[in-house]
């Protein structure tokens, strides 16, 4: 059971998050036409009157790209501000998510984005491990990826997750605490929500853009993250064979942060992570803003 935050930003104002609510004939609940965002916060551990957001103004410039596949013009400015009055009225206390997010908003039955009003929302939780650090097993999803052809994959659209609904629940009932999608071209894409790394041979290497993957933030910090250590990260196609044996496999994502594959199917990785533990705790650092290399990644709030 999710801890909510007590206030939420609905139909232009601040609200109760108990009196967000909408009608059941709202146009996105049935057409998945909405898209949403989020995004880390954390009290700041050496001034608990200061919330750390990580990546603000790439969330909001993300979910304004997003919003323009509704054919709604929403400015990241305003995206970004109301995430700070957002969090200002909350004043969280512990670790939490922020779900921004966009929908049409009308009662219509049509499926269309012409002539049909949007909305904007904002709403947050409390929010610890979304999965394990010590790692996570997964499984070859049977569903596949979207192809861009026929969905915007550049925008966290929400009619998109269904399909990473059906694998990660695919993988649960079957034993699995997460699911990897393949591509049409039957490579590797990316987890049911998250973005995919390997590592061989001190190199890292993570499926490119054109293989339908998200144009993940977190995936972002990870490969600067990573040049800057010096480490190789080559961005190509990945075999379902080369997974199994890999030095080491990792997730990534705003959740999730940085978590360790330790199983694939009935193959079992090395227990020796070095790259990707120095990743992860390098990332812990830059969000708790321990780390002045990367300052400009963390927004600071007075509260």
């Amino acid at each position: 059971m999710y801890n909510f935050l007590p206030i939420a930003y609905f139909q232009d104002k601040f609200v109760p998050f108990a009196e967000a609510t909408i009608s059941i004939a709202t146009h996105a609940l049935h057409y998945g036409t909405g898209a949403f965002g989020g995004m880390r916060g954390i009290p700041n551990p050496e001034n608990p009157s200061q919330i750390l957001l990580f990546r603000l103004d790439r969330h909001s410039q993300r979910l304004s790209q997003s919003a323009k596949f509704l054919h709604y013009n929403l400015p990241a400015t305003k995206i970004q501000e109301t995430i700070i009055e957002f969090v200002k009225k909350n004043r969280p206390t512990s670790s939490f998510y922020i779900r921004p997010f966009v929908y049409t908003s009308d009662l219509g039955i049509a499926p269309r984005l012409h002539n049909i009003d949007k909305n904007f929302a904002v709403y947050g939780i409390e929010l610890g491990d979304y999965l394990s650090p010590a790692g996570v097993s997964c499984r070859i999803s049977s569903w596949q990826r979207q192809e861009d052809a026929s969905f915007p994959l550049r925008g966290k659209i929400c009619g998109a997750y269904i399909t990473s609904s059906l694998a990660k629940t695919e993988a649960a009932e079957s034993g699995f605490d997460e699911a990897i999608l393949m591509n049409s071209q039957g490579k590797v894409s990316e987890a049911s929500g998250m973005n995919i790394f390997v590592v061989r041979n001190g190199q890292i290497i993570t499926p490119g853009f054109d293989h339908d993957i998200l144009e993940g933030i977190t995936r972002d910090s990870v490969v600067t993250i990573a040049k800057n250590f010096g480490i190789p990260v080559i961005e190509r196609a990945v075999d379902k064979s080369e997974l199994l044996i890999a030095d080491e496999v990792f997730l990534s994502g705003t959740a999730a942060k940085v978590v360790p594959v330790n199983r694939i199917e009935n193959y079992y990785l090395p227990e020796n992570r070095p790259i990707s533990e120095k990743i992860r705790e390098k990332l812990v650092a830059i969000t708790e803003n321990r780390d002045s290399e990367y300052q400009d990644w963390v927004f600071p709030i007075d509260i």
